[in-house]
Order: structure tokens, then sequence, then C-alpha cells
């Protein structure tokens, strides 16, 4: 069978070259953090389909793309977005929460309260596919879809950094009133709730490091 293949060509570095630029996208990254705290002030939608374009370059199984991502930027459904986010998280910080989570959590400062679904310039929601459709109507098989939009958020999250926004990933658990409030189809699943915008003035985040390079990585 043949292939539809075409020439493919990248930028290669020399040793020296390679060891800066590894270097300092390392340190540029890992000055991201998560903010809950948003400046109101609108990001042009423009910006947000950059963003969102750079995600859409992320690999994924048999390259289908088993996403959608969903821009709310109206006020009204940001609220409606709140307050089911909020009711949820009441449920979970009340009941559904161990108290090894409460206390895992406990240095983030963070409760069932979450303005910032209001606050940010725009939330992005993260939909996952769990199958597509062919050009007749019947149902195309997805490969690898919770890889494959995770890659992908990976990337939107470097992409928010890159044009000097912020943002949190926001996981309210059940995500289903997501779904029911955009009006998504049968075969889509919010996976992230993502706001972002702009950091609040002098915005504090939590106190915290990473792991150590020794910690995350074994050679063999």
């Amino acid at each position: 069978m043949a292939k539809d293949f075409i020439p493919y060509n990248i930028q290669t570095f020399s040793e020296e070259k390679m060891l800066e630029r590894s270097h300092d996208f390392a340190e540029w990254l890992s000055t991201r953090r998560t903010v809950r705290h948003f400046a109101k002030k609108p990001v042009p939608i423009e910006v947000i389909e950059n963003i969102i374009s750079a995600a859409n370059t992320a690999p994924s199984g048999a390259n289908l793309q088993p996403w959608t991502f969903c821009v709310v930027s109206d006020p009204t459904i940001k609220k409606e977005i709140r307050e089911a986010a909020e009711k949820e998280e009441y449920e979970n910080y009340k009941d559904r929460m161990s108290d090894e989570w409460l206390e895992d959590i406990d240095h983030l400062g963070t409760d069932h309260n979450k303005p910032f679904l209001e606050e940010a310039s725009h939330l992005i929601v993260l939909m996952k596919q769990s199958h597509g459709y062919n050009k007749d109507g019947s149902r195309k098989r997805h490969y690898y879809v919770n890889e494959s939009v995770g890659i992908a958020c990976g990337m939107l999250l470097s992409a928010i950094h890159n044009a000097g926004l912020v943002a949190v990933t926001h996981t309210p658990s059940p995500m289903g009133f997501l779904k029911k409030i955009l009006n998504r189809p049968r075969n889509e699943q919010p996976f992230l709730l993502i706001p972002v915008g702009f950091p609040a003035d002098n915005v504090e985040v939590p106190n915290i490091t990473r792991k150590s390079l020794r910690e995350v990585m074994s050679c063999y």
C-alpha cells in the first residue's frame, strides 16, 4: 500500500548550543506556576486561538486528535460554571475527600470557593472524545485518548506560559455539569477546566518546591 509521506527537516544544533537551549528552556519553564487569582483584564481571543493552535500540534493516537477545546468568555456562562463547580467542590471538601487528601492540599490554601472561574478572561474546557465519526456517520474508534489529551494539555499550559499569561488546572469532580452547560455531544467528556488570563496585581502563590532531577530521572 502506498503511503503519503513528505520530506521533513528540523533545525539541529551543535552540542554546545543544545546544552544552552535545553538549559534555558528548562529554566524558563520552571517559572511557570499555577495561579488562582486573576486580573479582570480581557485577553484577545486571537491569543487564545494561537495557544490552542499550539496545543493542537500535540501527537495523538493514529493522529486522530481526540479533543475539543471549548473556550468560554461569556460572563453568564462563566457564572453558571462557577456555581456548578462550587456545588461539587463543597461536597468534595465536606464528604468526598479523605483526611489524607485534605492534609496533602492544606498547604495550598484552597477550599470550595472558586472565584477564578469568573475572574479569568477565558475558561478553556478541554474535552476528550471517546470516539469520532466517519463521514457516513458511523462510529470511528479513537486510540490512547487519555494519553493524547494529556499531552495536548501539557503543550497548552506551556503555550499559555509562553504568551505571558497564567492558568490553573481545575478538576472539579464529577465534571458532568460542564458537558451539560456547554451542550457537548455524546462522544465528549470533560477532561480539564483551565481558567486563563492575566495574574492579579501583587498575586502570590504557595511557596513550594519541585522534585529534584535525581528524584524523577533514572538512567540505565
